[in-house]
């Protein structure tokens, strides 16, 4: 046994005082689909929604003498920080960007009570995490990094030393998410195997794909925030030293429409409430296929922390991916029946979500935006050719991220 084994398998033991393990489920539906023995850990059960009180706990257990931290979060491990506050009595200052959620911002409060304040600093997360450290450095504070710290790695390990308790051994293969690396490079340290591994991340933060390209950890340009408990700008330099040589061929990006797609799927098949980064190891069955019959899997469902005031959104970016919607700009004809002759074109499935139509006098052709939605992807090549029959000009804008996100 390791000496990293042993500190994982120490401060799992601790947490046992503090909240009961989570539990691991075989997944019929999924084991069914893809002829494999698949397992859910399911994280998004734990006190907080998520993994991250596992890092907070263990980095405040052994800074017994420190009686204030520090973090910058928005999410997960603000709620895992306020909790151990609390647990241990003492204090915790937390920043914020000024845009996060009134909904995250309450569930700090409520797991920290009396041991958090809440400071709401920046419209980002960089600005809101240089903040934070200059206040530690100010006050004498302890600041914790949600995943670049060694007790915080050594604290998300406990995932790993209760599936190994659990299932009575290791799987054949663990798939799991990366943001800044402290879950996998905790989980990977444990059970030492990276072939064993598949690490999963957004395509619109994939900081792990690009440190390893780099050979460093390196800072990506844009960040897509979607999956906010796995959109991260750079993975650590603690965990990349441990992840470095996992290979690309064992780390999958993930479109994030194609995520709301399981999202949506496990929520009405089997009634879990997940996150997006929560959802991202089911999401990469999806590409592994007929590479995983017959073997014993477990998917991290890393958090539930859904705020279903996003439902909407995940709806329409799933029924996008699916190629069931999309937004078409209509060059109109300002003649009588015009409108009638489109309208006449759509199929017996086809449903207009959106109609925006603004009728110029001084003009022969007027602009409509129009979303169509549809039971099949198919049916809209039969509703286009039918529209190129008839003389209509238009463009479709259902990917064109520029133009959609100011018009859709």
């Amino acid at each position: 046994m390791t000496d990293f084994q042993i500190l994982a398998r120490a401060a799992e033991a601790e947490m046992r005082g503090v909240f009961t393990e989570t539990p691991l489920q075989r997944n019929a539906h999924l084991s069914a689909i893809y002829d494999a023995d698949i397992w859910l850990k399911r994280e998004d059960l734990s006190p907080v929604r998520s993994y991250k009180l596992r890092g907070a706990f263990n980095a405040m257990r052994k800074l017994e003498n420190q009686k204030h931290f520090v973090c910058a979060s928005a999410g997960n491990h603000a709620q895992g920080v306020a909790y151990m506050c609390r647990h241990f009595d003492v204090l915790g200052t937390i920043f914020m960007p000024v845009t996060t959620p009134q909904q995250k911002i309450q569930k700090t409060k409520m797991f920290g009570g009396e041991n958090v304040k809440i400071e709401l600093t920046g419209d980002y997360f960089d600005d809101c995490l240089r903040a934070a450290q200059d206040y530690s450095a100010q006050n004498s504070a302890h600041f914790l990094s949600p995943f670049d710290d060694e007790d915080v790695i050594e604290g998300q390990a406990s995932v790993a030393v209760e599936i190994e308790r659990q299932l009575g051994g290791a799987p054949d293969q663990i798939i799991l998410p990366v943001g800044g690396g402290g879950l996998s490079s905790g989980m990977i340290s444990y059970f030492e195997n990276r072939s064993q591994f598949t690490l999963v991340e957004p395509m619109g933060g994939a900081c792990l794909w690009a440190a390893l390209i780099a050979g460093k950890p390196v800072n990506i340009d844009h960040v897509d925030t979607f999956a906010d408990g796995a959109a991260v700008g750079q993975i650590g330099q603690r965990t990349f030293a441990r992840l470095r040589d996992i290979g690309l061929a064992n780390v999958l990006r993930i479109p994030e429409d194609r995520i709301c797609l399981t999202m949506l799927e496990m929520l009405n098949v089997e009634g879990i409430v997940l996150e997006p980064a929560g959802a991202l190891a089911m999401d990469a069955l999806k590409d592994l296929g007929r590479s995983i019959a017959g073997r014993k899997v477990v998917c991290v469902s890393s958090g539930g922390n859904f705020d279903f005031e996003r439902l909407p959104e995940v709806k329409e970016r799933a029924q996008r991916f699916a190629g069931r919607k999309k937004y078409l700009i209509l060059r109109m004809p300002q003649r009588p029946g015009a409108l009638k002759e489109f309208l006449n074109l759509l199929g017996p499935d086809d449903d207009i979500t959106r109609f925006e139509y603004l009728k110029k006098s001084a003009r022969n052709f007027g602009s409509i935006l129009i979303g169509l939605e549809t039971k099949s992807a198919d049916q809209f090549e039969s509703f286009f050719n039918r529209l190129d029959a008839s003389g209509f000009t238009y463009s479709d804008i259902t990917n064109d991220e520029i133009i959609a996100q100011f018009v859709v």
